[in-house]
């Protein structure tokens, strides 16, 4: 797709802050807001913004700590079943299929160690299939951010 100077400069303004007012927008950059809304709008229907997100704090939840779960399925043929398994753990929040040595790669947020040791013990590595888990906890995360247009 093809972004030109001022749809780089509506993504910069969305990107800081996703609720900005499409009238503020378009003071910034000096084009109406019907012209801002319209470029919305193709940046949307091309699928370059996928969405607005509420980004919520865990810690204010109760959530301290994020791991990270590399998960060995015992057969490549069971990772249909076991990803559909863990669609019904809350506390998984990704799963990504890789290389390497991990059938696949999840990333859970918990309460706490011992919150994460029963997420571990009696749902994930209940799962008909998973032959074992490797387990990496967060201590910080020290970069936080989107791809960015140039």
């Amino acid at each position: 797709m093809k972004i030109d100077g001022i749809d780089k400069r509506i993504i910069l303004e969305l990107s800081n802050n996703s609720r900005t007012p499409v009238l503020e927008i378009s003071r910034k950059i000096g084009i109406s807001g019907a012209a801002i809304h319209q470029r919305i709008r193709k940046l949307e229907d091309s699928g370059l913004i996928s969405g607005h997100h509420l980004k919520l704090n865990p810690k204010v939840l109760g959530y301290s700590t994020l791991a990270f779960v590399g998960v060995y399925f015992d057969k490549a043929e069971r990772n249909s079943d076991a990803i559909k398994s863990m669609k019904n753990i809350p506390e998984i929040l990704e799963c990504h299929y890789t290389t390497g040595n991990w059938s696949v790669l999840i990333k859970i947020l918990c309460k706490d160690n011992e919150d994460l040791m029963l997420i571990l013990n009696k749902k994930i590595q209940s799962i008909e299939g998973v032959s074992r888990t490797e387990t990496f906890i967060s201590l910080e995360q020290q970069i936080d951010r989107q791809i960015t247009i140039s």
